[in-house]
């Protein structure tokens, strides 16, 4: 009860003393709470009897106070917790007390009550807050409702209906939730006395408010034959307000509730409702009209037949509620509310929504409606009287839509209807007794001054096209005289006329749409449009415009989606006006993102949403008619068609493949400068390596020249030796000295050699390092070659320098070839030398050890010139690798 202190603070008196204080008169909160402590604590039933009605009195004028402070005690009253004896007039007076604390209006006693405190707002919904927050609160009214007594039965009733209005969503998931709460709703229904069936009515209206699961359960509670018999008792169609409760509980019932849908059909409630529409007006209803009541009835009814028979609903169920319309006659009636007298309005508007619905896609039903009479002279069609009103501009905008949506549901789905209207248009076709055809009526409107005329007509048409390949190559060749003494046109000229000069944005729209459902799929339509030589230049124009008006606009997409059709369905046979012509011209002169913004535009707007949801035109203000329904699904699945068939012509567009192959040109040679730039730095880091081991190589040349200085001068030693020798022994003396005598002479020559031997094979240890680090460098420079996989960048940039140590390297070569030369030579002298003089005596011992020495010597010597000869060999490698490398070799090097 906090929630209302606040509320409570500010009521209090006038001026003067403040009420309840000492000397002062009771404040009404004090008086509530001495009336609650009676109801409470009180023994006697007569009492607490009295201290309820003074409540339910003051519940009115005092809502809040009442609510803050008595609302337990009267929640145990409906649950009988008071311990003391059931009364049901207690019971009465709380349920009243109950109601006007949750009431959602306001009381003329607390409006009177507004100046002296700020008026709460929301209370009843409040109240009803804290009564839901214990769901056996609920029960205790339904329970209630099990009593017959009226005072009981009735203020429960009107506590339910409050409750459900003002937390309507939690009192139907309570509700559902009971056992018997429906059943006992179902048993006031049925009440004899009016007024509680009628709260009853009230009660279940808002009960079944977008509750699927509840309107199953009403429904198999029997009630539709129960609002059937009390829709007969209070006489149908002249019956009063209980008769449009009855009615809008039963479209409750049955919106958007395909198992209800079918229950009712089913039940034979559709044969049931059929007498509602026997019209016997009497003059006196001709002369003045419906009554306002008698107007809301049949209203009323007719939205039931509708949401039997509407397109949103389940395919089969439509179709089989639209075969029981027809076989029941109830179509039959409702085509004569058409040709009766003194229909109103509004009446013969959702008459004709109606039988619209009823004849939507039912070959059968639509072949019953043409067959329609109008009791004229002489008789006409019936669909020829409802197209004369759809052209003239002086009906109500509402009828004129209701004929377009009828005409459109004729021809829905039923070839042979399309064939029929369209047909009329063709000269061939026309009646011997000129009579006015659909085809002429159509034309009239087309080419009217009227917009919506022109904008209906147009409609109609398309629809007399859609997936009629044939009628669209009949209708090329009718020619027009639009007045005169003037040549015939074709109609699709006439139409491209219209178009041009016509500053109506919806006969502009119309007429787009009609050429639009012409031409696709009809390759000569596209032809024969694209021959017009204005008509290119037109869309180019209005697709470029820079209008900043949102019709406009419109305009300007529905341009931009005719001429993207001429793209698709085009064979090239126009001269300039090939796929490829329009497709340049597209990219040239218009712009590809233009034209996609433009076509665009239409899937945005609030018109093309509005009329892709529903088949039947619905708008306010004429103003606001600007899309078909079928339109907009043709639209939604050629749109694509057009942006898909764009995109893959950019593609292949040869300009573009020349401008991605020059990029991809540019991109490779990039790549070719990047690995350019990479080598160049590798030479640069290999010729710096290089540049540290020529100077390694200088030093090493250095010192063989000083080895081989070293060796000349042993070698000259050894040869001035050696003629020493030769002079120091005479040819002619025998020598039979001691061995004392020649053994230091043999010895200091065998060490003499020795020392030569650890010469020669110091020189070739030298001379093989040499060529090992050859080798390498060799191997290097091969692995820059392979690496640039090219010999030619040696002799461009650093390949100079490169060059020039190759020369070097050549130059140190050819050195060490001449001083191999020399060694060889010296070899030879020393074998010359080596060998003992003939003449010359030697003992057979000495001789033999000298042989033996010399042996010896020249194996090693042979060893030495084998190696000299592989070495031979590993030059002439050498030579043919730098032939390899692109050096100049000569032979004699």
């Amino acid at each position: 009860m906090d929630l209302f202190r606040s509320v409570l603070g500010g009521v209090g008196g006038g001026s003067g003393v403040a009420p309840g204080a000492p000397g002062g008169p009771p404040s009404s909160a004090d008086t509530i709470e001495r009336l609650v402590d009676r109801l409470s604590s009180s023994t006697l039933l007569e009492d607490r009897r009295d201290a309820c009605r003074a409540l339910k009195a003051m519940s009115r004028k005092f809502r809040v106070e009442v609510g803050v402070q008595a609302l337990s005690a009267l929640v145990e009253i409906l649950a009988h917790g008071d311990g003391q004896s059931y009364d049901e007039e207690m019971l009465s007076y709380a349920l009243d007390t109950l109601c006007n604390i949750c009431s959602p209006d306001e009381f003329e006693e607390e409006v009177g009550r507004a100046a002296e405190r700020e008026p709460a707002e929301g209370v009843g919904e409040q109240f009803t807050e804290i009564y839901l927050k214990q769901a056996v609160n609920v029960q205790y009214a339904l329970d209630a409702l099990g009593e017959f007594d009226f005072r009981i039965r009735r203020p429960a009733v009107r506590l339910l209906t409050h409750l459900l209005f003002n937390k309507p969503r939690q009192m139907q998931d309570l509700i559902l939730a009971s056992h018997m709460g429906v059943s006992r709703l179902m048993d006031v229904l049925v009440d004899n006395r009016e007024v509680l069936r009628n709260d009853a009515l009230l009660l279940l209206i808002q009960l079944t408010k977008g509750n699927a699961n509840l309107q199953k359960i009403v429904a198999f509670e029997n009630c539709f034959d129960k609002l059937i018999d009390i829709l007969n008792m209070e006489g149908l169609s002249d019956g009063g307000i209980v008769v449009e409760d009855c009615l809008r509980l039963m479209l409750n019932l049955l919106r958007n509730n395909a198992s209800n849908q079918t229950f009712f059909r089913e039940g034979s409630f559709i044969q049931r409702i059929t007498p509602f529409f026997d019209l016997t007006l009497e003059p006196e209803e001709i002369e003045v009209g419906w009554s306002a009541q008698k107007v809301s009835n049949m209203l009323h009814m007719l939205l039931v037949v509708r949401t039997l028979v509407s397109p949103a609903n389940p395919s089969h169920v439509t179709t089989s509620c639209q075969r029981t319309v027809h076989q029941c006659g109830l179509l039959e009636k409702l085509c004569s509310i058409l040709m009766a007298a003194g229909i109103p309005s509004d009446i013969l508007t959702e008459a004709i929504n109606a039988i619209a619905e009823s004849i939507r896609g039912c070959a059968a039903n639509q072949d019953f409606f043409a067959l329609v009479q109008a009791p004229a002279t002489p008789p006409r069609p019936a669909l020829i009287l409802l197209l004369m009103s759809m052209v003239n501009e002086k009906q109500p905008f509402a009828l004129r839509c209701a004929v377009l949506y009828c005409f459109q549901c004729y021809v829905h789905k039923n070839s042979n209807r399309q064939n029929e209207i369209m047909r009329t248009l063709l000269p061939a076709n026309q009646p011997a007794n000129n009579e006015i055809t659909a085809g002429q009526l159509l034309c009239g409107g087309l080419f009217s001054n009227d917009r919506l005329s022109n904008w209906f007509s147009s409609v109609a048409l398309a629809h007399g096209l859609v997936d009629q390949e044939s009628i669209k190559l009949e209708l090329l060749r009718v020619q027009l005289s639009t007045a005169k003494g003037t040549e015939p046109v074709s109609m699709i000229s006439q139409c491209c006329y219209i178009l041009q000069q016509s500053s109506q944005i919806q006969t502009r729209l119309g007429i787009l749409m009609l050429v639009s459902t012409w031409i696709h799929n009809c390759i000569p339509a596209v032809t024969t449009l694209l021959a017009i030589p204005e008509v290119v230049p037109f869309l180019t124009g209005q697709i470029g415009s820079n209008e900043h008006d949102d019709l406009e606009r419109l305009g300007q997409g529905l341009c931009a989606f005719v001429l993207g059709l001429c793209i698709l369905d085009n064979d090239n046979s126009v001269a300039n006006n090939t796929q490829d012509d329009l497709y340049q011209l597209i990219e040239k002169r218009i712009g590809g993102e233009v034209f996609l913004d433009k076509l665009g535009e239409i899937s945005k707007h609030e018109s093309y949403n509005r009329a892709l949801k529903h088949p039947q035109p619905k708008c306010v203000d004429s103003k606001d008619l600007l899309f078909d329904h079928h339109f907009c699904l043709q639209f939604k699945h050629l749109e694509h068609s057009i942006i898909s068939f764009l995109h893959r012509k950019k593609e292949n567009d040869p300009l573009v493949e020349t401008t991605e192959n020059n990029a991809a040109l540019v991109q490779q040679f990039k790549e070719l400068i990047r690995e350019q730039d990479q080598r160049i730095n590798d030479l640069t880091k290999a010729n710096i390596y290089l540049q540290s081991e020529l100077t390694t190589a200088k030093h090493q040349v250095d010192d063989l020249i000083t080895s081989l200085a070293t060796l000349k001068d042993q070698n000259s030693v050894l040869r001035a030796q050696s003629s020493h020798t030769k002079a120091a022994i005479p040819t002619s003396e025998v020598i039979n000295t001691s061995t004392s005598r020649n053994g230091p002479s043999t010895g200091s020559q065998n060490a003499n050699f020795a020392e030569e031997k650890r010469k020669l094979e110091h020189e070739v240890k030298i001379r093989d390092d040499i060529i090992q680090e050859l080798e390498m460098r060799l191997m290097t420079v091969e692995n820059d070659h392979s690496t640039s996989g090219d010999p030619k960048p040696l002799t461009n940039g650093h390949g100079s320098e490169v060059e020039a140590e190759m020369a070097l390297l050549k130059t140190q070569l050819e050195s060490l070839r001449v001083n191999l030369s020399q060694k060889e030579e010296d070899i030879h002298d020393l074998k010359s030398q080596r060998a003992p003089p003939p003449s010359i005596p030697i003992a057979s011992k000495e001789l033999e050890a000298m042989k033996l020495d010399v042996e010896t010597l020249k194996a090693e010597q042979d060893d030495l010139l084998v190696l000299l000869a592989d070495q031979d060999t590993q030059l002439v490698a050498y030579r043919a690798q730098l032939r390899a490398l692109g050096q100049v070799v000569d032979e004699d090097d």
